[in-house]
Formats: C-alpha cells, structure tokens, sequence
C-alpha cells in the first residue's frame, strides 16, 4: 500500500524541475504520503573537502518554529547547576549516577547537556555517546555553565547540523502538520546558518544542490540560485 501511496505522490513532483523554496514546502506537505506526522527533512549538498580541517560545516540554530517534536535533555551538573536545569525542565540530571544508567543501556533521550567541570566524568560514557551525536560540545552551546538557557532551547527544538563524509549536510526541520509556511521559515534560518557557516577556504560553488523531502515522499529539488541569493518569497 505504501508503495502505492509512494507512486501517487511522485506524480506530483515534476523530478527534473529545481523549484523556488516557497513552491517546495507546499508541495512536500502535499507530498507526504503517511497517515503519521512525518518530519520534513532538508539535505544540502555542499562544495566543501570534509577530509579537511578547515573545511567544516557545523554549527546550531533555534529555530522559530521548534522541531515540532517533544525533545529530551539530560543534563550533567552538580549543586546550584542541578537545580537551574531542574528548573529549566531538564528531563533527567545527574552526575556519577547518569554515567551509571547510560553504561547500563539506557539512552531515552535527545540531547545531552554538560557544565565543563563534569567532562572528565561525562568522558567515561564519550563511547557510547559520540557515536549517537550524543556527545555535549562547547561549538553548538551544549558545554556550558548557563545550563537553564541551553535546557530552554533545546527543549524549543534548537537544530544541531555538521557535514559528513560525502559533503552532505542533511536535517530534520520539523513536521508535515506545522504547514508550508512554517516549514519555509524554519529552512530560511536553517539556510542563513548553512551560509554562515561558509569555510574561508571554500572555493567554487558552495551549495551544490538542496533537496527537501517529507519521511515517506520524493525528495523534490529546489533552486539553489535561490537560495544562495538567500531571497524571500
């Protein structure tokens, strides 16, 4: 049935036309063949060397809009920092004792949130995270004393993105019911970060190409002209 469902919305995707960023977004909302809430997932194929040091793209952004999902923090902090997070509805915070229940198998959440004191205790669990992209990191704001700010936005639905191996940035931008325009604004930030984040030593076209896509449909292609040009509808 899937598959039906799958080809039905193909129809309606022109596969050789690049579309202007406001014609996508309405067009993957229509596009999403599932009964369930899919995520709306943006893949921007970057002119960059990843094997390069100096050639990185990563960074975090909040975006207007959140992630249309409920997102889960932990936090490792101790005294007066317990308590901020606490307030800042922290899912879980602990120190020794959540380096215990992570080497136990248990990983029921989204993000990981640290005090830079704590990082020789969250290193014993680094294994189990780093390989998740669960490792807290100062460059996207999630080693820091202002652990409340950090719970805040993260439970708004603060985006973390990198490139990978294949100059391949690729994230979710949030959920088929949040509606096209919604969807555009959150890929507008997430585009002004992408540019922004531009290594110095990047020569040639910087975005390649730009796909959008909800969990289930076709990727639709969008104009990378555009969105260089960083324009608004």
């Amino acid at each position: 049935m899937a598959g039906k469902k799958f080809r039905k919305a193909l129809e309606k995707v022109d596969t050789a036309k690049k579309y202007s960023i406001a014609d996508a977004f309405a067009l993957v909302t229509q596009t999403a063949p599932a009964k369930f809430d899919e995520s709306i997932d943006v893949a921007f194929r970057l002119g960059v060397d990843p094997k390069q040091s100096d050639q990185q793209v990563r960074g975090a952004i909040a975006l207007p809009h959140g992630l249309g999902k409920a997102v889960r923090v932990i936090v490792f902090a101790k005294g007066p920092k317990e308590a901020e997070a606490k307030n800042a509805g922290a899912d879980y915070v602990g120190a020794d004792d959540l380096v215990e229940k992570i080497q136990g198998g248990w990983l029921d959440f989204d993000k990981a949130i640290a005090t830079p004191d704590m990082m020789t205790t969250v290193s014993k669990v680094a294994k189990v995270l780093g390989p998740r992209g669960l490792m807290p990191n100062p460059k996207v704001g999630t080693v820091t004393m202002n652990v409340g700010d950090a719970v805040s936005a993260e439970k708004k639905g603060k985006l973390d993105f990198r490139v990978d191996k294949a100059g391949i940035v690729h994230a979710g931008i949030g959920k088929k019911s949040m509606g096209p325009d919604k969807l555009k604004e959150n890929f507008m930030s997430f585009l002004g970060a992408i540019l922004k984040a531009k290594p110095a030593t990047s020569k040639g076209i910087y975005i390649k190409s730009l796909n959008v896509s909800s969990t289930m449909g076709p990727g639709i292609k969008v104009d990378t002209n555009e969105a260089m040009g960083n324009k608004e509808e």
